[in-house]
């Protein structure tokens, strides 16, 4: 008989997912969803599974890798519950044999609904404004109170037009807004019409947007794509949105920028060093903050941990798993 796969899932997931792994192995794992597992206290349980589920909060390095390949059971996938995986040391993992799986597609639409209730709710001050009736100053209409920025009709960038920017510009087609994008490759122009996109170079995107939304992975080259040079380039009157990865944007920089008014405002649901947040954005008014829910709906986190589930369940019979980011690595 074949002897059962041991598998580590590192934060709770729903109990479909579960029951789906426990096909093929005995699972253990973090069922306290207030508890994450930071670098040292991994380094200690992940050693001797097969398989780990992990989350976009782990960082999976040379170390760990390292760690969790060198004795029997020796780890051979890693299913990152996440369509990005700048969290794990691919090349790393792809020299231990180390497979690396992901979860895309699923969770462009939910990420993209949540991008533009991010900038709508930035734009029309709705945090602020929440804020100012719980604390009972509301007395009564007036023609000036929280005025806000108007969204349609406006112009929107998008820096990335992959799938969650070409679903933001389908959310923004709906307002009558302007689109615009840059990207590292220019899309073909049946898909620049499909959704109604205008390509242009970032600093020309920078200096004619009313909202810049970004929707790049993180990497050596997108770390502080937006930074103070960039800041510069914007209107005074406009909003930065980021649902992406926190290190694309200088956050001290942004800081800056709104504090000097070099810009208005500013959407996040990702930080730079998150969980910690640069101190001073968590006193501004002209921010609206987020806790990293861009694909927090029941549904999407769903899917999310069952893709994930079944790469892992798919190596385990022997079969290629559906979303590989690291081929070299099934040699």
């Amino acid at each position: 008989m074949m002897q059962r796969a041991k598998i580590l899932v590192t934060q709770n997931i729903p109990a479909e997912a579960y029951a789906l792994l426990e096909t093929v192995g005995e699972v253990d794992g973090n069922h306290d969803s207030a508890v994450t597992w930071w670098a040292e206290e991994l380094l200690v349980r992940a050693r001797g599974y097969d398989y780990m589920l992990c989350m976009v909060t782990n960082t999976i390095d040379e170390q760990l890798l390292l760690a969790c390949t060198e004795q029997e059971p020796r780890l051979k996938l890693v299913a990152n519950m996440a369509v990005g995986y700048n969290n794990i040391d691919v090349a790393a993992a792809t020299r231990l044999s180390v497979i690396v799986t992901n979860t895309p597609g699923v969770l462009s639409d939910t990420t993209a609904d949540l991008a533009f209730g991010l900038l709508i709710a930035t734009a029309r001050r709705m945090g602020e404004a929440e804020r100012y009736l719980r604390d009972g100053k509301f007395s009564g209409w007036r023609p000036d109170l929280l005025v806000g920025a108007e969204v349609h009709h406006a112009t929107l960038g998008l820096i990335g037009a992959g799938r969650i920017g070409q679903i933001m510009a389908k959310r923004a087609s709906g307002f009558a807004m302007k689109v615009l994008y840059y990207n590292r490759h220019r899309l073909t122009q049946e898909e620049e019409a499909r959704y109604g996109l205008n390509y242009m170079p970032l600093q020309e995107l920078l200096q004619q947007s009313d909202f810049i939304s970004i929707h790049v992975p993180y990497s050596k080259e997108t770390h502080h794509l937006i930074s103070s040079d960039e800041l510069k380039q914007m209107k005074n009157t406009a909003i930065l949105i980021n649902t992406a990865r926190g290190p694309i944007v200088d956050e001290k920089a942004l800081v800056h920028a709104l504090r000097e008014g070099v810009i208005a405002g500013a959407g996040l649901d990702v930080f730079e060093q998150e969980p910690v947040i640069e101190p001073e954005l968590l006193t501004m008014e002209n921010v609206v903050l987020l806790p990293h829910i861009g694909s927090a709906s029941v549904k999407t986190r769903t899917q999310m941990a069952l893709i994930a589930c079944k790469n892992i369940v798919a190596h385990a019979t022997g079969k290629q798993p559906p979303n590989v980011v690291n081929p070299d690595a099934l040699a």
